[in-house]
């Protein structure tokens, strides 16, 4: 497999998380954790509006992922958030997640397949589009 063939796989992947995350955890609220986690960080007077607030911003994020606009401030844009939200729950709501505080190594390995697929497999979009 080239590794153009490879971006494009590994693209499709980082999009359908944060879709996943976004529209089915968030916004239509599968995963009634996502809001408990929002009301513990953000209180609990509007966790539901902010709740569906971030799950449409992590759908935005899906379709900025696969429009290829800008891809490598895209991947600094998603690598900021996932440590910011992830360092967030690890302080303030470990309880909450799925795998406690384990869940930062998956953040990070999230972290380190954005910064792969963007910079490393990515080369010829070095111009940025």
């Amino acid at each position: 497999m080239t590794d153009r063939n490879k971006h494009s796989v590994l693209t499709y992947i980082i999009a359908a998380v944060w879709l996943a995350n976004g529209l089915l955890c968030k916004v239509l609220n599968l995963v009634p954790r996502h809001q408990q986690i929002v009301a513990r960080i953000l209180g609990d007077d509007f966790s539901r509006p902010l709740t569906i607030l971030i799950g449409s911003s992590e759908i935005v994020m899906a379709i900025w992922v696969l429009s290829s606009f800008k891809t490598r401030l895209n991947a600094v844009v998603q690598i900021i958030v996932v440590a910011a939200m992830n360092i967030l729950e690890f302080i303030l709501a470990p309880d909450l997640l799925l795998w406690g505080r384990l869940n930062s190594v998956f953040a990070l390995l999230f972290i380190g397949l954005i910064y792969f697929n963007a910079f490393s497999l990515n080369k010829e979009s070095g111009q940025q589009t």
